[in-house]
């Protein structure tokens, strides 16, 4: 009954992101290669007389412990899909570190990390592939942010296929802190029928080689996104052009942009220089969080 469980919701970045196709009820269908970086959220769970949220970190004062939270919706769908497993109350605290509304996860990371919590409080632990189905009904993101690991992701999200190709290599994340609405980007998408991801090359053994493959790629939402908030687009320029960046690219619906390095220290470099250039914005360097 005391148990405590500690658990991080990394940051999730699509390498690429190719919208192909538009289903009848309003979806769409995707195809993205995600990748996360090691920084994100800390969530620490342990038992109470009931469910709460508590919330602190640098963007807590963005967020609200009550219904609408994800955290809060993944204890109640767990509960749904496992009575009595917790029969104690669960206190959840979320430090909260990573920018909101920002394309890289959020809040969906936060409730894929809430069900891996849950499954370790229970009697018997619940298996991680078990809890697909629930993560699916809580968001398009939320199965991939579950696995927290290099995916191939399609459909809306539910058909996640993990993989160990990717190189080793360190990320620089920057976001002017302007929230993006995702369901305004997909309003302005110009076209929905789009070509899927070319075949990823195998072994990719250096970042330079995965910087090659995501010149072929896209991420469709990127243009409707940088129409909402054009300095998108100045960021995407301003990381490109900093030294040892192999690609630079705005991630999930937006406004976070990412730069690919090969070398920690240049990443490391370019977001000093980000932050004396964006003193107003969030800027963080980290490797890609490895796989398994």
């Amino acid at each position: 009954m005391d148990k405590v469980v500690e658990a991080t919701a990394l940051a999730k970045v699509n390498l690429a992101l190719h919208v192909t196709g538009r289903r009848d009820n309003g979806y769409h269908d995707l195809e993205s290669l995600v990748a996360f970086a090691d920084l994100g959220d800390e969530l620490v769970a342990r038992p109470a007389v009931a469910d709460r949220l508590q919330l602190c970190g640098p963007f807590a004062g963005a967020l609200t412990p009550g219904q609408t939270n994800l955290v809060t919706k993944a204890v109640q769908a767990f509960r749904e899909r496992w009575p009595g497993t917790v029969p104690h109350g669960v206190e959840i605290t979320l430090d909260k570190n990573l920018p909101v509304s920002a394309g890289i996860g959020g809040g969906s990371a936060d409730a894929a990390a809430t069900l891996r919590l849950m499954a370790d409080l229970a009697d018997p632990p619940i298996p991680v592939e078990e809890l697909m189905p629930v993560a699916a009904r809580l968001g398009a993101d939320v199965p991939v942010c579950l696995m927290s690991r290099p995916c191939l992701v399609r459909g809306i999200g539910e058909i996640v296929e993990p993989i160990d190709i990717l190189p080793p290599a360190y990320l620089v994340l920057i976001n002017p802190l302007v929230p993006v609405s995702t369901a305004d980007v997909f309003r302005r998408l110009k076209s929905r029928e789009n070509p899927g991801l070319p075949q990823i090359p195998h072994p990719l053994s250096h970042a330079a080689m995965l910087g090659l493959w995501m010149a072929e790629s896209r991420n469709d939402l990127e243009q409707a996104a940088i129409e909402l908030v054009p300095v998108i687009g100045k960021l995407i320029v301003e990381l490109a052009g900093t030294p040892g960046c192999v690609a630079a690219r705005m991630s999930g619906s937006g406004a976070t942009v990412f730069g690919l390095y090969g070398s920690e220290s240049l990443a490391h470099l370019a977001a000093r220089t980000l932050r004396q250039r964006f003193p107003d914005a969030w800027v963080a360097a980290a490797p890609l969080a490895a796989a398994g």
